[in-house]
């Protein structure tokens, strides 16, 4: 499945910062992919954090070129109380 390769590829670089992947979805909506990665940690995170993890994900992506696909990649944060 495309989610776990993509979560093989990201999870280290990702952990580093202290936070971890929570979800992955890669799905067809209309005309356009999405890759969706949800990202969580013990305190909440901020946009720079977010953009922080963009940046990393994205060269990974890029680089190894596992979605063929044209997508778009939305990092967000798991909304409080959701499990």
């Amino acid at each position: 499945m495309i989610e776990e390769k993509i979560r093989e590829l990201i999870s280290e670089k990702v952990n580093n910062l202290g936070i971890i992947i929570d979800n992955i979805e890669y799905v067809k909506e209309g005309n356009n992919y999405f890759l969706r990665i949800t990202i969580d940690r013990e305190k909440p995170i901020n946009i720079d954090e977010c953009v922080e993890v963009t940046n990393i994900i994205n060269p990974l992506l890029d680089e190894t070129d596992i979605i063929k696909e044209s997508y778009i990649l939305d990092i967000s944060t798991k909304e409080k109380g959701e499990k």
